[in-house]
Formats: structure tokens, sequence, C-alpha cells
């Protein structure tokens, strides 16, 4: 807790003063985290102090992470517990709880989630299921929370590549399920209150989508974007044309996170467009990368860049995508919340800010000009970043 605290103060304080305005927290709790707040009142009443100092306000909590998301090596392990997981579902309803308190009233709040597991490791018959039991439930206590407290809280599920839920399609049909069955056990509506995405533009250009289309499909299915991640993914043209850019990209392989690597091709025969990935970004991939991905027209590589960058060196980012997926947000009969979601600045290589402060200022800025230059950006209001500084 703690570290949290001084996150907030010598991080989150700092750029809104840089700012010169308001800006929201949006917070990472760990499990430990949690269940501390959950059992010292005085913990929780010493967070709410220290946003009230800085004039911070709160509204939305990343549960995406369950332990320690700075530890060595975190890679895969990111997304355990699964929403199989009992473990999953009570840390959530926790955070739930917490946020309550945080929250000023009359302002939604939103929790973003894992895309219920990783699709590398082994799931057991009937995952899926038990995912949509546990979901439901939270679902329930979420709408009991909002009977006793007033707050309403909305669970965003967040796709990411190569997870469960990696795809549009794939959540569309995920949603569809999850839907169905809930209208059975009479579920339907509080489902559709506090079940959604958020909405990663990051994890969605690295599949190559649409990233318009993509939002209004999920719009056109009745799936609420809760929140949406306006971050920037690794860009890389004619991958097998450009080895100094590749040799370029080794300096963005490293043994923290995860940094899936997808390839776009057209297959010799029908020119149909294909889309080949790893798992994870590697030096081998770089320097000798195997004959799908070196003859690719590009590569995408989920590495969380900074927003206001188009280019790191020979490498540029998935900032255009970024402009057309806060223009259809804009375009949505609701506001989906907004966040600034960087969290890799500790291992970026090459040139970084003088200070994590300094990047969030300038991350912020970049955003204000973003939505000031959108054609409905009075529909979208902004949801400043996380406080990773203090995860």
């Amino acid at each position: 807790m703690g570290e949290v605290i001084a996150g907030l103060q010598e991080q989150t304080v700092a750029a809104r003063r840089g700012l010169g305005r308001r800006i929201a927290a949006g917070l990472w709790l760990a499990a430990g985290v949690v269940e501390e707040l959950r059992q010292y009142p005085r913990q929780r009443d010493a967070l709410k102090q220290v946003l009230a100092d800085g004039d911070l306000v709160c509204y939305s909590l990343n549960a995406f992470p369950f332990g320690d998301f700075h530890s060595e090596r975190v890679k895969e392990q990111v997304y355990l517990p699964d929403w199989s997981d009992p473990a999953r579902l009570q840390y959530t309803a926790h955070c739930g709880q917490i946020l309550a308190e945080l929250m000023p009233p009359g302002v939604e709040g939103s929790i973003s989630t894992v895309p219920l597991g990783f699709k590398e490791f082994a799931h057991p018959a009937g995952f899926l299921s038990r995912c949509v039991d546990q979901l439901l439930a939270l679902a329930e206590q979420f709408d009991q929370l909002h009977d006793e407290t007033g707050q309403v809280i909305r669970l965003a599920i967040e796709p990411e590549p190569c997870c469960e839920l990696e795809t549009t399609a794939e959540t569309l049909a995920f949603f569809d399920r999850l839907f169905q069955i809930a209208d059975e056990r009479h579920q339907l509506e509080i489902a559709r209150r506090h079940l959604g995405v958020c909405y990663d533009v990051c994890h969605q250009a690295v599949e190559f989508e649409d990233i318009p289309g993509s939002i209004q499909q999920l719009s056109a299915a009745g799936i609420r974007i809760n929140k949406m991640h306006l971050t920037c993914a690794l860009h890389l043209e004619a991958p097998g044309e450009n080895a100094a850019a590749r040799q370029e990209l080794c300096n963005f392989v490293e043994p923290r996170y995860l940094h899936q690597t997808f390839a776009k091709l057209r297959a010799a025969a029908d020119s149909q467009e294909r889309i080949v990935h790893q798992v994870d970004l590697s030096a081998a991939l770089c320097l000798e990368p195997p004959e799908e991905f070196r003859r690719a027209d590009a590569w995408r590589i989920h590495f969380h860049v900074p927003v206001h960058r188009e280019s790191l060196g020979a490498l540029s980012t998935t900032r255009t995508e970024l402009k057309a997926g806060i223009a259809a947000a804009a375009a949505l009969e609701y506001a989906p919340q907004l966040e600034v979601e960087t969290y890799t600045w500790g291992v970026l290589p090459g040139e970084k800010p003088a200070t994590l402060t300094q990047g969030l200022i300038n991350e912020l800025s970049a955003t204000a000009e973003l939505l000031a230059n959108c054609p409905r950006a009075d529909a979208a209001p902004e949801n400043p970043p996380e406080n990773r500084a203090s995860e």
C-alpha cells in the first residue's frame, strides 16, 4: 500500500501539477493490496485523502494483473488466475468494493480484466462454461453493490493477442454465448449493464484489424466498450528488406513482459491476406526470421510505446490506428472511459524522457491534442492514464 501512495504522490500528483488541470488516476491494486484495503479502513481513508489532496479522481481500476506486475519475469503469468478460477472472481469483486468507495458520486466506474485466459495454457473441458458462470456471478455481485451504494461499476474484459479472446470475431462469439446463457437464466439485463470490453487499440492493431470496423461491430452486437485503452504498438514495414530495422527491433527484446509479434502477408496462390504470429519477440525472430515472417508485408509487435510517437528510430508505430479508434469511439451513442496505458517505460530502449512524470505529461498532452482534433471529441471525455508508477 505504501508503494501505491508513494506513486500517486511522486508521479501522478506531479503530472497533474505539470498539466495544470485535474486528472483521473486509474489504479492497479495487486491482490495483496486489495486485501489490505478491505481489512483496514484507515488505509482506505489514507488512499482517499491522497487522491483528494492531489486533486485527483479515481473511477477506473486495472484488475488484469493479479500479482507482482514488476517482477523480473511476468510474461504469460500475468493471465493467471484465469476466469475459471474462483480467485479471479473474488479478487475482481473485491476491487469493485474498493472502487465504489473511491469513485466520486454520479460517475460510473470500470474495471479491466484478463481476456478469460491464455491460449497457450491447457484449459480443461468446460473452461468457457466456467468462465461464463463466474462472470455472471460477478454481474450479480456488481448489481447488488449498486443497490447498496448507488455506484454503477462495469467490468471491461480486455482482448489481447494469443489469449482466449484476442480477435473481434472471438469476442463477438463469446459475448453472444454469454448473453444467451444470461437470457436463459433471467440475468440478461444485469449482464449487459455490468459486462463489456476494454478495447485496447494497441492489441487490435497488432492483430491487423480494421479498428473503426471492429468498434462498429461490437456496438452493433450490443457489446459495450466500458473502457478504451489509447495505446500504440510497434510497426515494421517490409521486414524482409529492412535488416537494419530488424536489428533495431532486437533492442525491444526483454525478459519481463510478453511481446506477441504478428506478421501480415499475402499468400502466393490466391493473394488473400494471412496473419501469422509468434507468441513472443525474440532476437532469433529479428535476425533470422522464418520464411513467412521474412516475406511479410509488415510486422506488428505488442509493445506499448508512447502515444505521442509516430516513430522510434527506424521503426514506426500504430498512431494512425489510434487516431481512427478515437474517432470511432466518439461516434458511439455513449462515451467509453478513455485511458492512456503505457506501462513499458522501464523496459523501453533508447531515449527516454528525463523523468517518468515528464513522460506522463507528454502522453496526456498528446492525448488531449488528439481528442481536440477528433471530429466529435466532445463526445469522448478524457480519462488520463493509470498510475503505472504505483504498481
